[in-house]
C-alpha cells in the first residue's frame, strides 16, 4: 500500500461553492470518465458537502483514500475501482 503522502491524483475537481447534491453528481460523473484505478482529488466546502459526499461515493462503490482539512476547504482523494470480471 502506498503511504498517503505519496498519493498523486490523476485529475482534480474544484467543487468549492457547489451545493449538494450537485457536487456529488459532478464527482461521480468525473470518476466515471476516468480509467479504473485512477485517483481523483476533489475540493469540497466544509459542512454538508464534506459530510455527505464521501459517504455517497462509498455507497456508490468508490474508494475514499484520504480526506485532508485544508483550513477553508477539504481535499478528498477518491479512487475509481478496478472492475474484475
Amino acid at each position: 500500500m502506498t503511504p498517503s503522502s505519496l498519493l498523486t491524483p490523476d485529475a482534480q475537481l474544484d467543487l468549492r461553492g457547489t451545493p449538494c447534491p450537485i457536487n456529488f453528481v459532478r464527482t461521480k460523473l468525473r470518476l466515471e470518465q476516468m480509467n479504473p484505478g485512477d485517483l481523483l482529488e476533489v475540493w469540497l466546502d466544509p459542512g454538508e458537502p464534506i459530510e455527505q459526499v464521501p459517504d455517497s461515493l462509498t455507497m456508490s462503490g468508490f474508494k475514499v483514500e484520504q480526506i485532508t482539512d485544508c483550513a477553508d476547504y477539504f481535499s478528498l482523494l477518491v479512487r475509481r475501482p478496478v472492475v474484475s470480471e
